[in-house]
């Protein structure tokens, strides 16, 4: 797994592709957070960072996709995935590694956001005046919230040799899984009956909770199972060529 893990970091960042995906998030998060009039935080009267915890998501809806579209899809149309079958390897360590790689990078693209905390810690009025608990489970759903892109991204990669269409499959998987259900649940039929199940189904409601600072074990079990589903249906995506 470590082998496979070292092999696409290198490849991320001995190409320009993880300079690219970093530096997009940062500038269109940037645009958002500070030179956006409706949602900078320079136009409020109060120091905070939700615009950044609200573009967020919708950046990752296309980055993550971006970022993971290659990884079984190249191996795939090069024909490297056999020869990666032949190593002293599981399947789970290749998708594990390749996993991780891929969570690796989108941390790097967190970690510089902490200057936008600073900022907004400045500009508190009296200085720090922030909800130092929403932002931190702000920052771990966000976390959690890319380890489930990552691990749909992975999923539609193994799906295809071709990346167009892997990103395409995992954008559309995430902004399903994203914002779905809770679209589903305004639909009439559901409204007053089964709105609130459907929408607990949804990844924003367990996002949108622990932003609020509170660490519920249900959230965390939501994600951790999700991420978990999509792993193991990558797992079967790349079996079923031995079928």
């Amino acid at each position: 797994m470590l082998t496979i893990f070292r092999k696409e970091i290198n490849a991320f960042f001995s190409s320009p592709i993880g300079y690219i995906a970093i530096g997009v998030f940062l500038v269109i998060l940037g645009l958002f957070v500070f030179f956006f009039p409706d949602s900078s935080i320079l136009e409020y009267n109060y120091a905070t960072l939700a615009p950044l915890f609200d573009t967020a998501p919708l950046v990752f809806l296309f980055l993550i996709p971006a970022v993971t579209m290659r990884m079984f899809a190249e191996e795939q149309q090069n024909g490297t995935i056999e020869f990666l079958a032949t190593k002293p390897l599981r399947e789970m360590d290749i998708i594990l590694g390749k996993y991780l790689a891929a969570l690796t990078l989108v941390l790097f693209s967190l970690i510089p956001t902490l200057l936008y905390w600073y900022t907004a810690y400045q500009l508190g009025s009296p200085k720090g005046n922030l909800d130092a608990g929403a932002i931190i489970g702000s920052y771990l759903g966000l976390f959690l919230l890319a380890g489930i892109f990552t691990a749909v991204g992975i999923f539609a990669s193994s799906l295809s040799s071709n990346q167009i269409l892997a990103f395409l499959l995992a954008t559309f998987l995430c902004f399903l899984l994203y914002y779905g259900f809770f679209y589903f649940s305004r639909l009439p039929v559901f409204v007053g009956r089964w709105d609130d199940l459907i929408q607990k189904l949804g990844i924003d409601y367990h996002y949108n909770s622990i932003s609020r600072g509170l660490i519920d074990s249900r959230d965390m079990v939501y994600f951790g199972s999700v991420t978990a589903l999509f792993l193991m249906m990558t797992l079967v995506s790349l079996e079923r060529r031995k079928w």
